[in-house]
């Protein structure tokens, strides 16, 4: 049976790409976010739980993030939570809902997270290019074993080729909406 894939090798491109766009989603810009909180967990009944299983978390204002605890029990433990995710936000507890105010960030800041998106987009690039090799190596093996012929393997190596292009594309044009992102506030 042939080792090659093409459908798998898209998918995990795919994956790479989606990855990196969840990275940078937590990448913290002047701009409130509520995929900012995606990241925190909260210690409740006894376990640790992701924040949005036991509040809903919204925009209100462009600079603002409310965060509406379910179980009035609970607001303290979400507000221990969101402290020791080290996102640089001081919760305000207001009843049942905390407020977040997003601090203004400094240029120097700014150069630093759009370095680290770029290493984010980096990483992605550097898995989709493992997958290529991946594919590379499978159809030289289909090909040792009789599987495909040489042209069929130059053509499937021509399709993970582009594959690949695609996706390096979509990786580098999602970092570099998030450092204009960034560096634009």
């Amino acid at each position: 049976m042939a080792k090659y894939d093409k459908a798998d090798i898209e998918r995990r491109m795919n994956g790479a790409v989606e990855s990196l766009k969840g990275d940078l989603s937590g990448l913290r810009t002047g701009r409130a976010n509520v995929s900012l909180l995606d990241p925190v967990v909260v210690e409740v009944y006894g376990a640790m739980m992701p924040l949005n299983q036991v509040a809903s978390v919204t925009a209100p204002e462009p600079r603002m993030l409310s965060v509406q605890v379910w179980d009035k029990s609970n607001v303290i433990a979400v507000e221990k939570g969101i402290a020791h995710a080290n996102l640089g936000l001081n919760p305000m507890i207001d009843g049942q809902t905390l407020r977040l105010p997003m601090p203004d960030l400094t240029a120097e800041r700014r150069k630093d997270l759009a370095k680290i998106a770029g290493k984010y987009a980096e990483a992605a690039k550097i898995a989709i290019r493992n997958v290529r090799r991946d594919g590379m190596e499978a159809l030289k093996e289909d090909e040792k074993k009789k599987e495909i012929s040489e042209d069929d393997r130059k053509r499937s190596e021509d399709e993970v080729q582009k594959l690949t292009d695609k996706y390096v594309a979509e990786a580098d044009k999602a970092a570099e909406a998030k450092e204009k992102e960034i560096l634009s506030q």
